[in-house]
């Protein structure tokens, strides 16, 4: 299994290139940057194959992050805009397709954060099953896995758990629209997260790392032992991308409710962290690989 980091963890501005993120996945011993999907929809295919090109030259693989605005939700009553976020989606798959980047996750399903109370989770999981069976093909064709966040009750409201997750991925039927699940959302929603992960099994499509307080894993409580059991129990062989934010001042800040600094140091000690995470969980899983 390789081991990724979301470029988010370090909260930069917009406009921050993708090389920067890649060089501090390179250099903290990272196989895999995971990128904002405006990092890829904002290239032509120039900038396109430069990025590829850069990255393969780091030997850092690339996979993408979204969380789509209530104006391109794939749930909204609004056919308009059901429509409008299809054709985003499409025009970003064929943008992966071009440089062989093969994983999309996040709140495909809906939009994100979504902090309304009056939804109709019923009518919304109705319309994203239809608006998703509209992008399968694509997603087919482009050889691209949409892979679907189960998020917590606080950022979204039609996927909240491994078993809701699984009954609409089935629906669709595709095997490119898969789960994507997250251990920091697991933490608030699932009674069991290794049993959570059994329950995605061959569905899990990507996978998110992060603490029960959003830091780094191994600086919370979450029992990573019987995750990576269970990640080899269901021959995972995506990345594991290590998502935290720890950061109150950063964009996500606002939306997931960072209202402290979660770090004692500047970038600097990010960095010393993240890289101290990833050596901790690769000790785990190759551990349990090896007792499993």
């Amino acid at each position: 299994m390789k081991n990724g980091i979301f470029c988010a963890y370090w909260e930069k501005p917009a406009g921050t290139p993708a090389e920067f993120f890649i060089d501090k996945a390179k250099t903290l011993g990272f196989d895999v940057i995971e990128l904002g999907a405006n990092h890829i929809a904002d290239r032509d295919d120039k900038g396109l194959f430069a990025l590829k090109e850069y990255a393969d030259k780091q030997g850092v693989g690339i996979t993408v992050g979204f969380g789509p605005p209530e104006r391109l939700s794939l749930c909204s009553e609004d056919a308009a805009t059901r429509e409008a976020g299809i054709a985003n989606l499409l025009s970003l798959m064929e943008k992966m397709s071009k440089i062989g980047v093969q994983i999309l996750g996040g709140g495909l399903h809906a939009y994100w954060p979504v902090v309304r109370s009056d939804v109709d989770k019923a009518a919304d999981r109705k319309r994203s099953i239809a608006s998703l069976k509209k992008l399968a093909p694509a997603a087919e064709n482009y050889n691209v896995h949409l892979c679907l966040e189960i998020l917590n009750r606080f950022e979204n409201h039609i996927l909240n758990t491994a078993k809701e997750a699984a009954a609409f991925v089935d629906e669709i039927g595709s095997p490119n629209v898969k789960i994507m699940l997250d251990t920091f959302h697991m933490n608030i929603e699932e009674d069991s997260i290794p049993a959570a992960i059994r329950t995605a099994g061959p569905m899990l499509g990507h996978f998110h790392t992060g603490e029960s307080n959003r830091k780094v894993p191994g600086k919370g409580h979450l029992p990573w032992r019987q995750i990576c059991e269970a990640l080899i129990d269901v021959n995972y062989q995506g990345a594991a991308v290590m998502e935290p934010f720890v950061r109150d001042d950063g964009g996500a800040a606002k939306y997931i409710r960072v209202w402290r600094m979660l770090t004692d140091g500047g970038e600097e000690q990010m960095d010393r962290d993240a890289a101290d995470a990833l050596k901790f969980f690769k000790y785990v899983y190759e551990s349990c690989k090896e007792t499993n």
